[in-house]
């Protein structure tokens, strides 16, 4: 029996107008990267923004309010797409070591040649802790921590508390972010994923050992799988 050919049906195109706009923001979203890699947040302005995508100044407010809409959507965008790439590598992982050792193998692949993306990264996250900070910031980055607990919490066979699954979130992020912020700096004839990459084994040990000393007693032996 002959079977029909299925019909080669194409994906259907968004209007030319949309793809216009969507190619408008994307030339910001590109621009705003590397005038903040170069200047920094607080440093950069909305007209050398604009200068560097080659639009008009009126066209940046078609798409965001301000300096503060740009910055907190760009972060969001990035975290939640570094979430995505932990939430895919993680999903099938149960052995504790080996999920640590992915998380934070996830993070050195993103910012490996996203160098833009990690200064919005580690402003952003430094930015939280002063007075007067970028609204709207803080949300992306307490579910980026989520997300991290989320994956700990999921190997671990006995629940810890939400305090101390906090505190493994930010070890592993602090680890990331403070070891890329000062390696760029002193170590400019080294592979610095290379070195993040063996140091990390160290963190890893360190991390087990304390979700063991987490664990009630009697059940540290067996816990953390």
């Amino acid at each position: 029996m002959m079977v029909a050919e299925k019909p080669n049906v194409k994906k259907p195109r968004l209007p030319r107008a949309r793809r216009r706009t969507e190619a408008t923001r994307q030339k910001l979203l590109l621009a705003a990267r590397a005038v903040f890699a170069e200047k920094g947040l607080d440093m950069a302005r909305i007209d050398d923004i604009t200068e560097r995508a080659d639009v008009g100044k009126g066209t940046f407010y078609n798409y965001f309010t301000g300096r503060e809409d740009l910055i907190s959507q760009m972060i969001k965008e990035v975290l939640n797409e570094l979430r995505r790439e932990m939430q895919d590598r993680c999903r099938d992982l149960t052995d504790i070591n080996e999920l640590l050792n992915a998380i934070i193998g996830v993070h050195i692949d993103f910012f490996r040649k996203r160098w833009e993306d990690y200064v919005l990264y580690f402003q952003g996250r430094a930015d939280l802790h002063l007075q007067v900070s970028y609204s709207g910031i803080e949300t992306p980055f307490i579910d980026y921590l989520e997300t991290i607990e989320e994956l700990v919490d999921s190997a671990i066979k006995y629940r810890l508390s939400k305090p101390v699954l906090r505190r493994l979130a930010c070890a592993v992020a602090g680890f990331v972010s403070g070891y890329y912020s000062f390696a760029v700096i002193s170590s400019e004839d080294e592979d610095v994923d290379k070195v993040l990459s063996s140091l990390r084994s160290a963190l890893v040990a360190g991390l087990v050992r304390f979700i063991r000393e987490a664990l009630p007693e009697g059940l540290s032996g067996r816990g953390a799988r």
